[in-house]
């Protein structure tokens, strides 16, 4: 088997041609029954394995969603027979993104980890460079970047709708008043849990993608929620080298959320309420491929314009793109088979942990911090 670089494109082909690639996922909770073994299973030139999980009851829920599936309950029975495999998804608590990541390289096997890959920029790049050093795909699963309204945004810049770009603000908020337990609101350093890390990992990846590298950062992050032991509402301030502003929002707390999107440019701006409506369809049973996939109803729709909030009718509506998680696997699989690029690289994960680890500091010590 050969696979393809951490950080660029494939130096050779997996699998048999002609026949789906094979997959190990470790991991089946929210992240591996929602999201990976979902999107696994709607690629064309992907199959779902083996599902690695040791409780009984997620085992028996894999069996039930995927007859032909077969389960490991440790990681190591997975990686006893990596020969019989030509990709394994990390979707497991983020404190084993790493070893696990690591394990999967040293057994000669391709890898896509949930995000965040790492807990620290430093071991994203040490990941990076293991990948380089055996000639393996190492990809980071930032799903949002196909989220409908990022689509969009992204063809409106593209085409210059809005002029130059002076501000972004982008927010995931939520209203959960009260906390649910589990690793993800653990305030112990190791489980990487909290909003900023968390959801923070999908917009200050977006914003990189769209406005580049960053020079400064600035951070306020509080626990609001009785019993809570981490951030559970976050807040950033980016200024990129090019010059853009950017403020994102990230919180468990907010009773009246605000625009997903507010962009403001030169020429225009772009303003669109609203979730992308992948998440909720995949919690509910449903697939790519259904009837109205990724589709949300022109009363959501986005609206362009300057001069006049679009919440009294100002600028004109523009159609959201259908979302598109799929697309993520399919180039998984192109990249694996055919030499195609790495559609989210360790070291776009990595820099996107420089901001975040910039902006833990900079909450702390009540500081703005400088990368470059």
């Amino acid at each position: 088997m050969t696979g393809t670089t951490g950080t660029t494109g494939i130096t050779g082909t997996s699998g048999t041609p002609g026949t789906p690639l094979r997959v190990g996922l470790v991991g089946y909770g929210l992240a591996g029954s929602v999201f990976h073994a979902p999107l696994i299973a709607a690629t064309e030139s992907l199959v779902l394995d083996t599902v690695v999980t040791g409780n009984p009851e997620r085992q028996a829920q894999a069996r039930a969603a995927y007859p032909d599936v077969r389960i490991a309950g440790t990681p190591d029975e997975l990686f006893a027979r990596a020969g019989e495999l030509d990709l394994v998804v990390v979707a497991s608590p983020n404190k084993t993104h790493v070893p696990l990541a690591t394990a999967a390289l040293e057994a000669g096997l391709p890898v896509v980890v949930d995000k965040p890959v790492a807990g620290t920029a430093a071991e994203a790049r040490e990941l990076a460079a293991l990948a380089d050093r055996r000639g393996l795909l190492l990809s980071v699963f930032q799903n949002r970047r196909w989220d409908h309204d990022f689509r969009t945004l992204r063809k409106l810049l593209a085409e210059g709708e809005l002029g130059d770009v002076w501000r972004f603000e982008s927010r995931f908020e939520r209203w959960r008043p009260h906390t649910k337990g589990g690793w993800r609101e653990s305030g112990d350093p190791a489980e990487f849990g909290g909003l900023l890390y968390d959801l923070g990992s999908h917009v200050v990846d977006q914003a990189l993608v769209l406005f580049g590298p960053v020079d400064s950062v600035y951070a306020e992050t509080v626990i609001r929620r009785e019993g809570a032991e981490t951030d559970d509402d976050t807040f950033l301030a980016l200024t990129h080298t090019g010059g853009v502003r950017t403020h994102l929002y990230v919180s468990a707390t907010t009773a009246q959320l605000g625009p997903r999107f507010r962009v403001l440019g030169s020429r225009a701006g772009y303003v669109k309420y609203g979730l992308d409506p992948q998440e909720g369809a995949l919690r509910e049973g449903g697939r790519p491929g259904d009837a109205g996939w990724g589709l949300e109803p022109e009363s959501m729709w986005g609206r362009v314009g300057a001069g006049e909030s679009p919440l009294t009718g100002g600028g004109r509506p523009e159609p959201t793109l259908p979302g598109a998680y799929e697309k993520y696997y399919s180039a998984i699989a192109a990249a694996l088979r055919d030499g195609g690029p790495n559609p989210v690289t360790a070291l776009e994960a990595a820099a996107a942990l420089d901001v975040l680890e910039a902006a833990r500091r900079s909450a702390n010590e009540k500081v703005t911090v400088t990368l470059r």
